[in-house]
């Protein structure tokens, strides 16, 4: 069994992590009280890969649960799963981050991460053999982006060769929730280049713009949004849980999808998106060319960088459901061949496929995961980097960050290695086939 341990991180975290767990209970056949209901034997199978089995037939979620203040734990217990997690695993502090990296990486997080660590270490050495973590986490906040960041570097000196793939909310282009924001995302930026093996891109902006355009919801809500994610998420781990003609796994994907050891910074997607109107789905016919192109559609991107701005590296389509995989191969083979302006010619087949033959839940009898490394995500980094460098200028908000300890340099770092990595990939883009070798010469390469 190859198991994962989540950990969410801050309010965008958990609130993410619990959706992500509804969802996944449900795919198991588990209630609210994580006690077997379902009908199948497969759901049972691989349980393992999400749950511990407790007492009396019970399944536990292999999760910890950590903030740096008792309001999202609350929420967590009042809710309709809090019969589902170890209280062991809400890990809390009282005084919280207040939007701000350092209090969550040097400060308030680090006294707290020592706990936490604990927790993640009984729960990765009750597994059989460990696949990797995955965390949840924002990386506008204080928490999510100090903490997470900081717990990955623990966790990192700890489990080195174990795969740890962050799905990581980005700061949207137009919607701001904190000020400060182009700091905590750009310090955190600095810690997953170096710390993390995938890191999927969401951003809350794109994920309206899905809930209103496909979705054809007027007013969506974060429980909305979380639903979009939790989808994906789910959706790339499939291949773990259940039967297919053709398996992937976290560690596959690393092996696939990183061509560069910094340039592990993914965007997602998902099919099919179908208005929740009712009724609608009466007028929709699933087959596999309509699936594979919604999952190439740039309006379906969970991050608001429009891949057809760059190239793609590489990608990762995940099917589920009934479909014939020779149908797969022909229709990615289709895409790749009419769009071969968008993906490099250096990396000939640069679409890796999986193939699961258990349907997701909720009534489509197939659907797909997309998982792509653009170029284009230099987009969503110009913006943080030119955001920050305005601010930074000025030194506004700084004291807030060096009251906690922290140093001027820090932040230059980390613009300088925000830059280096948005010319990566830059250069990256432009390369062609046949160029002289002296431009990848030793000398660009960034050592880790």
């Amino acid at each position: 069994m190859r198991e994962i341990v989540h950990i969410a991180t801050g309010q965008c975290g958990n609130q993410i992590g619990a959706s992500f767990w509804e969802s996944v209970s449900r795919e198991h056949g588990l209630d609210q009280n994580g006690n077997y209901q379902g009908s199948s034997s497969l759901q049972l199978d691989r349980i393992g890969v999400y749950f511990n089995e407790a007492a009396n037939k019970k399944y536990v979620p292999r999760a910890v649960h950590v903030d740096l203040e008792p309001g999202t734990m609350d929420a967590l217990r009042s809710g309709q799963f809090s019969n589902m997690f170890r209280p062991d695993n809400l890990v809390y502090g009282q005084s919280g981050a207040g939007n701000n990296w350092a209090k969550g990486h040097y400060t308030e997080g680090a006294e707290l991460v020592d706990q936490v660590l604990e927790v993640v270490r009984r729960e990765a050495e009750g597994c059989e053999c460990l696949q990797g973590f995955q965390i949840t986490h924002s990386l506008g906040g204080g928490t999510g982006s100090g903490m997470g960041t900081l717990l990955m570097s623990k966790i990192r000196e700890e489990f080195p060769d174990r795969i740890m793939a962050t799905y990581s909310v980005i700061p949207s282009p137009k919607v701001s929730d904190t000020v400060v924001e182009p700091y905590n995302a750009t310090l955190s930026f600095h810690q997953l280049v170096e710390n993390a093996d995938e890191t999927f891109c969401i951003d809350n902006e794109a994920l309206y713009d899905i809930c209103q355009r496909s979705l054809k919801l007027s007013t969506p809500s974060y429980g909305d949004l979380n639903h979009l994610v939790s989808t994906v998420m789910s959706g790339i781990s499939t291949s773990l849980r259940f039967p297919g003609q053709l398996n992937s796994d976290l560690r596959k994907l690393a092996v696939n999808m990183v061509p560069f050891p910094r340039l592990h910074f993914f965007m997602v997607g998902y099919a099919p998106l179908t208005s929740l109107q009712p009724g609608a789905g009466a007028f929709r016919h699933l087959t596999v060319q309509t699936l594979t192109q919604q999952m190439f559609d740039s309006k379906n991107m969970m991050a608001a960088a429009d891949f057809r701005n760059g190239r793609f590296l590489t990608c990762s389509a995940i099917f589920r459901g009934k479909v014939s995989m020779k149908e797969i191969e022909d229709q990615i083979a289709t895409v790749q061949r009419r769009n071969s302006a968008y993906f490099v010619d250096w990396i000939p087949n640069n679409i890796q496929t999986a193939m699961c033959s258990e349907p997701a839940p909720g009534g489509h009898e197939m659907s797909g995961t997309f998982v792509g490394n653009s170029t284009a995500l230099q987009e969503i980094l110009r913006r943080v980097g030119d955001q920050f460098a305005v601010m930074f200028q000025r030194k506004a908000f700084l004291h807030w960050y060096t009251g906690e300890g922290m140093d001027e340099m820090e932040f230059t770092e980390a613009q300088s290695n925000m830059n280096d990595l948005i010319s990566e990939y830059q250069q990256y883009q432009d390369a062609e086939i046949g160029e002289d070798d002296e431009e990848f010469g030793d000398e660009d390469v960034v050592d880790e």
